[in-house]
């Protein structure tokens, strides 16, 4: 039995649905299947029952868990005492946080409850409010280090009755909201966006670039709306869809973001472990066919020379 073993079947017990751990453990979802069936062998017992519409713990399962948890806790907690590391190191997110790079975290995390827009935790990475977050950032400048996690493609979301083909970049509707407190970052990106496939520009107040005020203005409008990297837990309502959008592929660059004079050994090791676990799961790869990023964005060079591979885990959650 494998801490890692153990990881993976947490996050199943928790999300009670394969493919949405492995999306959370940044894994394919026909590996994680195969690792808990070690497991499950291992144990000599089984510790879900699934079928093709529902999962759930069965009682060896249920009695595992808590263990598991534990487990997991006590070696985390060996492994920062013997990295020496002292004092939390602060995290913040706005939409994504990839778990195994908060897993491989040697020293103690707290991941910040506060999830602001991107403008605002970079400026809270700034200032010192936080250690480092995951975020969208148009510039680095000199106080700031930005190590690319993922370049996301952005999709658009349609009445159902459009077709499924993706749709072209100049076809699809943006969305800039009036309020700069939350939207700033969005309506940044938004805007470069429009002016580069010369795509439609919609201005709200309302604060409809996310949720279901989000898919009550796509059903007003009756077209393709580019869809925000603001993930929502529930999935599309009925009669609407998710679709591709091409030629070019907006990319979304997610960020982890550093004090640039921040020297701890353990924001080195989060730098390094964002970078390897990030690619090594795929999340470095650039679609196949040519893309766009807005001209202030830091990594706006390193996306044109990505790796052209197909690889899993690649493709977002559609969700707005």
């Amino acid at each position: 039995m494998e801490l890692r073993q153990l990881r993976y079947f947490v996050a199943v017990a928790e999300e009670l649905h394969f493919g949405r751990a492995a999306q959370r453990l940044q894994i394919a979802a026909p590996s994680l299947s195969q690792q808990i069936k070690v497991l499950e062998r291992s144990l000599g017992a089984p510790l879900f029952e699934r079928d093709r519409r529902h999962v759930a713990l069965t009682s060896a399962g249920r009695q595992l868990l808590p263990d598991a948890r534990e487990i997991l806790a006590l070696a985390a907690a060996a492994q920062r005492r013997v990295a020496g590391t002292t004092g939390p190191l602060r995290l913040g997110y706005v939409s994504w946080l990839p778990e195994p790079l908060v897993a491989s975290i040697r020293s103690d995390v707290r991941i910040d409850e506060w999830v602001m827009p991107s403008h605002v935790q970079i400026a809270r990475v700034a200032d010192g409010g936080l250690d480092a977050a995951v975020a969208w950032a148009p510039a680095a400048g000199e106080r700031l280090d930005l190590q690319l996690l993922w370049p996301e493609p952005l999709v658009a979301v349609a009445p159902a009755t459009a077709s499924h083909d993706p749709v072209a970049a100049r076809d699809v509707c943006v969305l800039v909201d009036a309020d700069l407190t939350s939207w700033d970052a969005w309506n940044q990106y938004a805007l470069d966006f429009a002016q580069a496939t010369g795509c439609r520009v919609v201005h709200v107040d309302d604060g409809g670039i996310s949720g279901p005020g989000f898919h009550d203005r796509v059903r007003r409008l009756g077209v393709p709306v580019l869809a925000s990297p603001k993930r929502q837990p529930a999935p599309l309502p009925p009669g609407l869809r998710a679709r591709g959008v091409h030629a070019p592929v907006p990319l979304w660059c997610w960020s982890l973001a550093t004090r640039a004079d921040d020297d701890r050994p353990a924001i080195q090791t989060l730098r390094e472990n964002a970078v390897a676990l990030c690619a090594a799961a795929g999340l470095h790869v650039q679609p196949d066919e040519p893309s766009w990023v807005p001209p202030s964005d830091p990594h706006r060079e390193a996306i044109a020379v990505l790796p052209r591979e197909q690889v899993v885990n690649k493709v977002p959650d559609p969700r707005p």
